[in-house]
C-alpha cells in the first residue's frame, strides 16, 4: 500500500524561498498550501504555482494554512519570525514545524549576528512549546536556483532533537532533488544559521551566483526510525 504524502503548509509561501520550495514539492506530488498574511495574495500565488508545477497548490491566510497542513514549513524574515510563530502557535500542536529562518539583521547581513537565545530555531522551539517538534533546515539553498527546473548543487543540513522528525525532513529535501543530511540536535542549527552570513559574503566578494554547501565523504544513511 502506497504511503500517503503529507500535506505541506508553507507559511510565508509568497516569498522567494517559500514559493520555490512549494513549487518543487508540488511537482513532486505533494499537496501544498501557501500561507500569507493576506489570504488573497496567497490564493493568487498558489494559482500561479499550480499552473507552473502542474500540482495541487492552494492559498490561505497563514493561520488557516498552518491548521490545514500535516507538516508546516516557516519561510519568513527574522524580523517577522516571532510574530508569525505566535500567530500560528495554536494551530501546530503535535506537528513538525520546519523553520528555515536565518537571523539576518540588516544592513550587515554578511556578518554573523546570532541572537542571545542561540539560534532562530531555538527561538521557534521556545515560542511553539515542547508539544511541537521544531526542525531546522533549508538555510543554504538559493531560492532562485530552486525555482528553476534544474539541479541544485547544495546539500540540506537538517537539525532537530527528534531523529524521526529529522528523517521526515530529510525526505522532503530528497523530494526537491537535494540531499538531506542529519546535522544533529536543534542547538546545532546555530552553525548553519551563522554560515548563511558567510555564504552571503562569499557571494558578494567572489561574485558567486548563490554559493551552497556540499558535504564531502561517503555519507551513509541513518538507520530507519
Amino acid at each position: 500500500m502506497t504511503e500517503r504524502l503529507p500535506t505541506i503548509a508553507v507559511v510565508g509561501g509568497t516569498g522567494n524561498l517559500g514559493a520555490a520550495l512549494a513549487g518543487r514539492w508540488a511537482k513532486a506530488g505533494y499537496s501544498v498550501i501557501i500561507g500569507s498574511r493576506d489570504a488573497s495574495r496567497a490564493a493568487t500565488a498558489a494559482e500561479g504555482l499550480a499552473k507552473e508545477s502542474g500540482g495541487q497548490v492552494t492559498g490561505r491566510a497563514n493561520k488557516d494554512a498552518a491548521a490545514a497542513g500535516d507538516l508546516v514549513v516557516v519561510c519568513v524574515p527574522f524580523a517577522n519570525h516571532q510574530a508569525i510563530l505566535e500567530e500560528i502557535r495554536s494551530m501546530v500542536s503535535d506537528k513538525i514545524v520546519v523553520d528555515t529562518t536565518v537571523p539576518l539583521v540588516p544592513p550587515k547581513v554578511a556578518r554573523v549576528q546570532l541572537p542571545p537565545e542561540g539560534s532562530a530555531a531555538q527561538i521557534a522551539q521556545s515560542i511553539l512549546g515542547q508539544g511541537v517538534q521544531v526542525v531546522s533546515a533549508f538555510h543554504h539553498v538559493a531560492a532562485h536556483k530552486l525555482a528553476r527546473d534544474q539541479a541544485v548543487a547544495c546539500d540540506v543540513l537538517v537539525f532537530g532533537d527528534s531523529k524521526a522528525a529529522r528523517g521526515r525532513v530529510v525526505k522532503l529535501a530528497e523530494a526537491l532533488g537535494l540531499r538531506g543530511i542529519h546535522g544533529g540536535a536543534l542547538a546545532n542549527s546555530a552553525a548553519a544559521e551563522a554560515l548563511t552570513s558567510v555564504l552571503i559574503f562569499i557571494n558578494r566578494a567572489h561574485k558567486v551566483d548563490g554559493a551552497g554547501i556540499l558535504i564531502t565523504g561517503d555519507i551513509m544513511p541513518l538507520e530507519d526510525v
